[in-house]
């Protein structure tokens, strides 16, 4: 049996990133389970979701964004 985690999520009034995938302001910062992190504009942040809910330890989200990786839970 495999258990997944959702990851810590921590909200913020704004992230100074920017996303990873196309250059856009991160609404998503992730710390990944195996060290290291990720940003992510909305878009990417929602398209990845499936993929990056269950290797992220903590999320942090700018306020008013709804990231689909909340509802990735065990």
């Amino acid at each position: 049996m495999t258990t997944v985690l959702s990851p810590e999520i921590v909200a913020v009034d704004s992230l100074a990133e920017r996303c990873d995938r196309c250059g856009a302001a991160a609404k998503l910062e992730l710390a990944l389970a195996g060290g290291g992190g990720l940003a992510f504009c909305g878009h990417h942040a929602n398209k990845f979701a499936d993929r990056l809910a269950p290797v992220a330890v903590k999320a942090t989200v700018e306020n008013g964004f709804e990231w689909a990786g909340q509802s990735q839970s065990a």
